[in-house]
């Protein structure tokens, strides 16, 4: 077969294909509209899903090495300032800086807030930084006076001095910076002791050895290692990732319901549209052809589509639609364009889960009529 004759048929054979799907336009749309939605609830949650973990991973990047906790009747509970000092002293220890921090609640807004005693603080007692998050809840502003209600139920005012930047939303919306003084005020901490440790190790490799013998001379508290704080938010991510599929399932159900159907055999007409293509002088493999050409602009029509939606709505609209499930229950939610973060693994396994077995599905029924006798294909 010369060059020129292939093209030619194999641009029959694509002008079949395109007519033959304009002649069942009605059941492709409903068909290509079905699929779109499933690429696009895989694609939204997987993209979704991956990039939380990536930026948390990123923001954990500069959490210390291991966090120490005193444990009292198996809660948390406020350490003694003297660990750190004892600590430091521990073989491979780089330093280990004491913490204070903790959560209040509004009840006027009906927010949580994350307060927090920085090393540095650079305004005077009585001044606080705040979230931008901070700001929408409690309708305030740089420069306004925000109500505190101290452990004792006396009323404290701090004023804003300064809003943190939008930058830094993803860990900062709910949070209020404040002195070491007010803090203490607030919830009535004495002197001596702070909310927990953070260790830092000179060498990567020693971090677990050095978590132990911290619980072997503190047997009373419990060392947090970063590694295990990155595997927590992964399994958190995953395990709500399931909760969106699960919620989509009957729509994942409805598609192999169709897909198998698909693969369990053509429809009259589609038998008889064979037939009369092998009448015709068509060959077996021509007729498979033109099925997997058929099968495969759906599928990958579907597919490009769906996976565009998924992407404009994960990282041009946060994922407005799946988010609150994804981040869990808050009232503060940071607002925060996600980094766009998509790998060919990720594409792979969308690829292999929507288009392959459609494909196919298409193909199997159209060899099992190409094979058989065209005069009693057009008669069934």
């Amino acid at each position: 077969m010369s060059l020129m004759v292939w093209i030619e048929k194999q641009r029959n054979l694509i002008d079949f294909v395109l007519s033959s799907l304009l002649r069942r336009k009605g059941k492709n749309f409903a068909l290509i509209a079905a699929y779109i939605l499933i690429v696009f609830v895989l694609a939204s949650v997987m993209f979704l899903t991956h990039a939380l973990k990536r930026e948390a991973s990123i923001v954990l990047r500069g959490a210390p090495e291991i966090i120490v906790q005193k444990m009292t009747a198996g809660r948390h509970d406020l350490i003694p300032k003297t660990y750190a000092r004892q600590i430091e002293k521990i073989a491979g220890v780089s330093s280990a800086k004491t913490r204070l921090w903790g959560y209040y609640y509004d009840p006027l807004f009906k927010a949580n807030y994350t307060l927090i005693v920085p090393e540095l603080f650079k305004y005077e007692e009585g001044g606080i930084a705040v979230g931008e998050g901070v700001t929408r809840a409690g309708v305030t502003a740089e420069g306004n006076i925000m109500p505190f209600f101290s452990s004792d139920g006396k009323l404290m005012n701090y004023r804003i001095r300064e809003v943190l930047p939008a930058d830094s939303e993803l860990v900062s919306s709910d949070l209020v910076v404040m002195s070491e003084a007010d803090f203490r005020g607030l919830f009535g901490i004495p002197e001596g002791l702070v909310t927990d440790l953070a260790v830092s190790v000179g060498n990567p490799q020693e971090v677990l050895t050095i978590a132990n013998k911290i619980k072997q001379q503190y047997p009373d508290t419990r060392p947090v290692i970063r590694d295990e704080i990155i595997r927590t938010y992964d399994a958190i991510f995953d395990w709500r990732s399931g909760i969106l599929l699960v919620i989509f399932s009957g729509a994942l159900l409805a598609f192999i319901i169709f897909s198998w159907d698909k693969a369990s055999g053509l429809s009259a007409e589609e038998r008889r549209e064979i037939g009369i293509l092998k009448a015709t002088g068509w060959e077996t493999s021509d007729v498979i052809l033109m099925k997997f050409w058929e099968g495969l602009a759906i599928s990958l029509t579907s597919f490009l589509v769906g996976l565009l939606l998924a992407y404009i709505h994960v990282f041009f609209t946060s994922a407005t639609l799946f988010e609150p499930v994804l981040k869990g229950w808050a009232v503060l939610y940071p607002s925060f364009r996600i980094v766009p973060f998509i790998s060919a693994y990720q594409i792979a396994v969308l690829f292999f889960l929507t288009v392959v077995p459609y494909t196919t599905a298409t193909i199997i029924p159209s060899w099992s009529a190409a094979t058989v006798d065209p005069d009693l294909v057009m008669r069934t």
